[in-house]
Formats: structure tokens, C-alpha cells, sequence
């Protein structure tokens, strides 16, 4: 059974920006699961909510389909994985240095 927490989910809301592009959060930026299966991803199974990134629909697009706007990226899914990760590690790093997520 994968790890679920509706709140670290709506803290997306929080984020001062996308954490792969830095656009201003204005109410688009969301907590992107992982596609990898070793998180947790499976058929119509959503990875655990701590294998989370807080980034924007349009980076979200790119990361999920390679896909900005409808036009092909041409990313490739070892480049997609890549701009998730560093997103994710971001958005880790930024939630327990604001207290948001505290390890006890």
C-alpha cells in the first residue's frame, strides 16, 4: 500500500514558485508523483506522496508526456526523469527548511 498525505499534497500550494522552471506560483504549481515504478508507480497507482515534486502544469506536461503546449519537447525519458528529480530534491529541501515538513 502506497503512503498517502492529502496535506503534503496541498502545501504545493505554498511553494513560492515552480521548483524545475521558477515561475511565480499563481496557483498553478502542484505535487507531480513520480513515474518510476521503484516509488511506488504502478497501473493506475499513483507513486507514495513523499516521491513528490512541486512544479508547474506546464512543467508537469513536459514531465509527464515531453509535451509543452502540444509541441513535442523532444525529451527523452531519461531527460524527463532528470528535470523531476531535481525538482523533487528541491521541493524536499525546501519544505523541511521552512518547517513545513519536520522530521522527528
Amino acid at each position: 500500500m502506497n503512503w498517502r498525505s492529502p496535506k503534503l499534497l496541498r502545501t504545493a500550494r505554498e511553494a513560492p514558485y515552480c521548483f524545475h522552471c521558477h515561475r511565480q506560483n499563481r496557483g498553478k504549481v502542484f505535487a507531480a508523483h513520480s513515474n518510476q515504478q521503484r516509488d511506488g508507480k504502478g497501473r493506475g497507482i499513483k507513486a507514495h506522496d513523499f516521491r513528490i515534486a512541486y512544479i508547474c502544469d506546464d512543467c508537469h506536461t513536459i514531465v509527464d508526456l515531453g509535451l509543452i503546449e502540444g509541441v513535442s519537447v523532444r525529451l527523452n525519458r531519461a531527460e524527463r526523469q532528470a528535470i523531476w528529480e531535481e525538482a523533487h530534491r528541491a521541493t524536499i529541501g525546501w519544505l523541511i527548511e521552512t518547517g513545513r515538513l519536520v522530521v522527528a
